[in-house]
């Protein structure tokens, strides 16, 4: 099964700066921009609410063109679209992820994953 993606040319800043304003995707991309070269699956973000929340917010990324999603066995691999966001929009995630480092949502799954 193939999810939709859009293509990096389709990637809106109007619609990834909408799908950023929340925090609690703008949590899980400052925890994927912190494991860059590791696809995360979704149960690691459980520390962000419940499953079908979750499945909401992953898809409202999916769909911004922020993430990719892969389908592996029964499990989605999430990873950051960091390549083409940076190549479409220079700076940008670099900046959103610094200001985001102030919010306390930002670092909940990193330190209760580090304990």
């Amino acid at each position: 099964m193939t999810l939709p993606h859009p293509a990096a040319d389709q990637i809106s800043l109007p619609n990834v700066l909408s799908v950023l304003g929340d925090p609690t995707r703008l949590a899980i991309v400052t925890y994927l921009a912190r494991n860059a070269d590791i696809p995360q699956s979704c149960s690691q973000f459980l520390d962000y609410g419940s499953k079908t929340n979750l499945s909401y917010h992953l898809a409202k990324l999916r769909e911004a063109g922020v993430t990719r999603a892969e389908v592996v066995g029964t499990s989605r691999m999430i990873s950051l679209r960091r390549t083409e966001l940076d190549a479409r929009f220079p700076g940008l995630l670099d900046s959103v992820i610094a200001a985001a480092g102030e919010l306390p949502l930002a670092g909940a799954a990193s330190a209760s994953r580090d304990d």
